[in-house]
C-alpha cells in the first residue's frame, strides 16, 4: 500500500522544486522531508527527485505526483457526499497547463469562478501546453490539439484573434513602400520564445498568395511577456502578433495600426482535461469552456483564411 504521508512529501518537493519550500508548505521541517522521500525512494527501490536547484521529479516521481494529485480530488468529492470524513488539510490545488495569452485575456476569469481551489499554473505555448497532459504533470490544459490526449477529454474552446501590430511611426519608417516580402524581412519584429510560430505563421498567410517561396526571416527582439509585446509595439521596438483584446482600444485610439488590415490570424484553442475529473475540476472545466466560448471568436472550417473584423 501506498504511504500518503510520504506520497505528499514527495508532490510537495516535485510542485516547489525544493525541500525548504516543500517543509514550509507541508509545516515540517526540510530534514523530515528529505526522510520521507528516501524511505518513499527505498520502498519503491527508484529514485524519484533529482536533487539540483530546481529540483525534479523522474518520470516515476511525475507518476506519482499525478495520482497524489487525483486522488485529492477524489477525495474532496467524497467529502460532498460523506460529510463525516475528516476535513481537508486544505484547499486542492489544481495544476494547469495554459498559454500566456489566455491567462492574460480570458482565463483568469474562470479562475475566479472558483474561490475555494488554488491553481498552480504551468505557462507554455499553445502548441506545446498538451505535452504536460501527455507526461502527467497537469490535470488540465488549454492547447491547440483538438486531438485527446490519452485518458482525456478534448472540448473546443473558440479562437484567439491575434492582429499583426506597430506604431505608426514604426510603420512609416520600416514600410515607406508598403508592406512587401522584402520589407517584412528586414523590420524587427516581436517573438515570445522559441516556440512562438504566430509571426511565421502570420507572413505565410499573407505572402502565401503572392510569394509561394520560403517566409521571410525577420530580425527579431525576443520578449517572453504578453503584455511587453504590447508595450514593445507601443514604443517601435517592432511589429508583433498581439491577442486583439489587448490592442483593440490602441488600433481604435490609432496608437498602433495594422500592418496589412483586416489580415488576422485565429488560433483554434481547445480544452483537454483528464477524465479522473473530481468535481473542482468539473467546475472548473464549466467556467472556462463558458469564459473561453464568450471572449473567444468561434472556430471556422478552415483557420487559413480568417474572417476580416
Amino acid at each position: 500500500m501506498l504511504d500518503y504521508p510520504l506520497l505528499a512529501a514527495l508532490a510537495a518537493v516535485i510542485r516547489t522544486g525544493s525541500f525548504e519550500r516543500a517543509a514550509r508548505q507541508l509545516h515540517v521541517t526540510p530534514s523530515a522531508v528529505s526522510q520521507r522521500v528516501k524511505l518513499l525512494e527505498e520502498r519503491l527501490g527508484t529514485v524519484l527527485v533529482v536533487r539540483g536547484q530546481p529540483c525534479t521529479g523522474t518520470a516515476a516521481g511525475q507518476r506519482l505526483c499525478q495520482h497524489v494529485e487525483q486522488v485529492a480530488l477524489l477525495e474532496n468529492e467524497l467529502r460532498g457526499a460523506l460529510p463525516g470524513l475528516s476535513p481537508a488539510d486544505g484547499p486542492v490545488t489544481l495544476r494547469i497547463a495554459v498559454n500566456a495569452d489566455s491567462l492574460a485575456t480570458w482565463f483568469v476569469a474562470a479562475m475566479a469562478e472558483l474561490p475555494g481551489c488554488l491553481f498552480d499554473l504551468v505557462l507554455d505555448d499553445q502548441d506545446h501546453s498538451a505535452e504536460w497532459l501527455r507526461k502527467g504533470e497537469v490535470l488540465a490544459a488549454v492547447t491547440a490539439s483538438a486531438a485527446p490526449v490519452p485518458g482525456c477529454n478534448s472540448h473546443p474552446l473558440g479562437a484567439l484573434r491575434y492582429r499583426a501590430t506597430a506604431s505608426p511611426d514604426y510603420l512609416r519608417r520600416h514600410f515607406p513602400d508598403g508592406v512587401t516580402a522584402e520589407s517584412l524581412a528586414t523590420a524587427p519584429c516581436l517573438t515570445f520564445n522559441r516556440k512562438d510560430r504566430l509571426q511565421a505563421q502570420w507572413l505565410r498567410l499573407v505572402l502565401g498568395d503572392r510569394d509561394p517561396g520560403p517566409v521571410p526571416t525577420p530580425p527579431t527582439h525576443w520578449l517572453p511577456s504578453t503584455h511587453a509585446f504590447v508595450d514593445g509595439a507601443l514604443a517601435g521596438l517592432g511589429w508583433g502578433m498581439n491577442p486583439d483584446p489587448l490592442v483593440a482600444d490602441h488600433l481604435a485610439a490609432g496608437r498602433l495600426v495594422e500592418l496589412v488590415p483586416g489580415r488576422p490570424l485565429d488560433v483554434p484553442l481547445h480544452w483537454q482535461q483528464s477524465r479522473i475529473a473530481g468535481t473542482a475540476l468539473a467546475e472548473l472545466s464549466r467556467a472556462v469552456l463558458r469564459s473561453g466560448r464568450q471572449a473567444l471568436h468561434p472556430i471556422v472550417e478552415s483557420m487559413g483564411s480568417p474572417p476580416a473584423a
